[in-house]
């Protein structure tokens, strides 16, 4: 095809207006063999080079101008005892179906050798028999590379024992491997394209926090650890999560275009509870060593049982309570007609401050039939209560109506006895935003009790003495 050229002017005609050139197919063709990113050479029947593109160049040295019209690869890009092998594997495409894939040396232009991998076929002529061979090929070790990179995706997708999730620049999850799916509650496919929120109730904010992050400025130097509420049929699942973030790039693109973050985590919540587990047990042993200790330097046994009670409450309860059995405050429950309970210490309900003595009167406490703290009594164990999911105003109730600061939400009442004897209660308390006490809770409290117990009994024995 032919047109005329306007050198320096900028008109701008249609496509069918004279006075504009196209490219032909071979300026076409020339133009997608150099973009191409791997290296290409195309032999016509009698092994002649015919095409030669810039990434053969770059690996090989040799320029389209040095390579196109050379007759095989014989004495300038092959060894001499090597050409008639080169030669007779490449050319075999043209009676072969399919590609073929080889591996060999070639040679540079400085003479050095590079080791390649070839994918080769048959060019068809028009009349459909074999007019050539095309060949592409690349260095081994990038191939491997490429290779390892695909295998690596794959195998993290597939057989990974930890989640790995890719989220796209919209952060919803695009692709999800069986372990990540597994974590989040839902099968890889119904995962796709929704909202974290939809999948998360607790945790969302903070996680798409740091896909944001990882979006904007790169991948974080360390692992992070988040804590989630995984939606379930069933309910709710905390689970703490060690993640781990990275950015997605385009290969392709002149400046790096993120396509989303690759999340991979790990679920860790039995080793955080361990940890915590362990770390509050060492705290509530060293309380009761330093209650012990400050109890022993104090001359009234009333004092120590103050002392007991305020160390007991750190970090355990809000509130706190003793209720002393009335009629002596040490006889034996089990043969009384009825069970009374008089306070004798409490923690202010308003500012905080230490534990005061209280029920010098010895006026019984107005406790209702059923109270978790008779009950605790007259069953000699420790009794839990709760306002459960009640509003703010029945919880108020509900605390008022047991003579408890109207703030309390979870109670945890447990027996005081000392020589065979039942003496009272301890009573601890627990405002909405905390959770309800647990087993083990129940048998810090019950060491704590053992302790007040001790001091009550030494009070009682002092008091009689006078």
């Amino acid at each position: 095809m032919s047109a005329s050229r306007h050198g320096g002017t900028t008109d701008e005609l249609g496509p069918d207006e004279p006075g504009r050139e196209s490219p032909d197919g071979s300026d076409l063709l020339a133009a997608l063999l150099d973009g191409m990113d791997a290296a290409l050479c195309a032999f016509d029947a009698d092994a002649v080079v015919t095409h030669w593109n810039r990434e053969a160049e770059r690996i090989l040295g040799w320029t389209a101008a040095e390579a196109v019209g050379r007759q095989g690869f014989a004495g300038w890009a092959v060894r001499g005892a090597d050409a008639a092998e080169v030669e007779g594997r490449l050319m075999s495409a043209m009676d072969a179906s399919g590609r073929q894939v080889h591996e060999f040396a070639l040679l540079t232009k400085d003479g050095g050798r590079v080791l390649v991998r070839t994918q080769s076929a048959a060019v068809r002529g028009p009349d459909g028999k074999p007019a050539g061979v095309y060949c592409a090929f690349s260095e081994v070790h990038t191939q491997i590379d490429l290779e390892r990179s695909i295998a690596l995706s794959e195998a993290l997708l597939e057989e990974a024992s930890w989640g790995v999730v890719l989220v796209d620049a919209d952060l919803r999850p695009a692709v999800v491997n069986a372990h990540a799916a597994k974590a989040l509650g839902t099968g890889r496919t119904s995962v796709l394209g929704r909202p974290l929120g939809e999948l998360l109730s607790q945790g969302v904010e903070e996680l798409e926090s740091a896909l944001t992050h990882v979006l904007a400025q790169g991948a974080p130097p360390a692992p992070a650890e988040i804590w989630v509420s995984v939606r379930e049929p069933e309910g709710e699942r905390r689970r703490c999560w060690r993640c781990g973030f990275v950015r997605l790039a385009s290969p392709l693109a002149e400046e790096p275009v993120p396509l989303g973050v690759g999340w991979l985590f790990q679920d860790v919540t039995e080793l955080r509870q361990s940890e915590q587990e362990a770390s509050l047990v060492r705290f509530r042993a060293q309380q009761l060593h330093r209650a012990a200790r400050a109890a022993a330097e104090c001359e009234d046994p009333a004092e120590a049982v103050t002392v007991h009670l305020d160390f007991a409450l750190a970090g355990f309860a809000d509130h706190a309570l003793i209720d002393r059995v009335a009629d002596g405050g040490a006889g034996d429950v089990e043969s009384a007609g009825g069970v009374r309970l008089v306070r004798i210490a409490a923690t202010p309900s308003g500012a905080p401050g230490p534990s005061r003595l209280a029920g010098q009167a010895g006026l019984p406490v107005l406790y209702s039939q059923g109270h978790p703290a008779l009950r605790c009594v007259e069953r000699a164990g420790s009794v839990r209560a709760d306002a459960g999911e009640a509003p703010a105003q029945e919880a108020r109730v509900w605390a008022v109506s047991r003579q408890w600061p109207e703030d309390a939400a979870h109670a945890l009442c447990t027996v005081l006895r000392s020589r065979g004897r039942t003496l009272g209660a301890v009573t601890f308390l627990r405002g909405p935003g905390r959770n309800a006490f647990e087993r083990p809770d129940a048998m810090y409290a019950e060491d704590v009790a053992h302790r007040i117990a001790a001091a009550l009994d030494l009070m009682g024995a002092a008091g009689q003495r006078e």
